[in-house]
């Protein structure tokens, strides 16, 4: 069922600032990377995980897909986003709106990079993966817990709404 501290309103502000916190040491590690402080690797842990820059011109995980029209399909997405998050926030879906704000503070990082830049900077290298960001790592991990929470709830019999 649900976490039983997204249900206190009075602690959302708490979660609202720590989404915050992530995406500004993400602007921040992002503003090393282009200024040349993160130029060769850094080892973090051993040769498994590296501090290091990537251009993405592409989509998560690479995924050969790029150009304006990528740019404005994101720009619909995190509107969809927005009015979902609202939507579920009226609902006092605490939750879930909470996983929405962080998908869209992590795409919205990562559409300021593709609009600057025209690519989206990464920094996080797992060796036999890929390379990422603090901000895809917020995208991907509420998407897998929007899922999970999406398949607990259809196998118990609720409604996810």
């Amino acid at each position: 069922m649900y976490f039983k501290y997204f249900g206190n309103t009075k602690k959302m502000p708490l979660y609202i600032l720590i989404g915050i916190f992530f995406i500004a040491i993400d602007r921040f590690l992002k503003f090393l990377a282009v200024g040349g402080f993160i130029g060769a690797p850094k080892r973090v842990i051993g040769d498994f995980f590296q501090l290091s820059f990537a251009r993405n011109y592409n989509i998560a995980f690479s995924l050969p897909l790029a150009g304006w029209w990528l740019n404005v399909l994101i720009i619909l997405i995190i509107l969809a986003l927005i009015y979902d998050l609202l939507y579920y926030a009226k609902k006092n879906d605490y939750l879930k709106s909470y996983l929405l704000f962080l998908i869209i503070l992590g795409a919205a990082s990562n559409l300021f990079d593709r609009l600057k830049y025209g690519f989206v900077i990464d920094y996080f290298d797992l060796k036999y993966f890929t390379v990422f960001n603090l901000a895809d790592a917020m995208i991907v991990g509420s998407v897998i817990f929007l899922a999970w929470r999406m398949f607990r709830h259809k196998k118990s019999g609720y409604s996810i709404k």
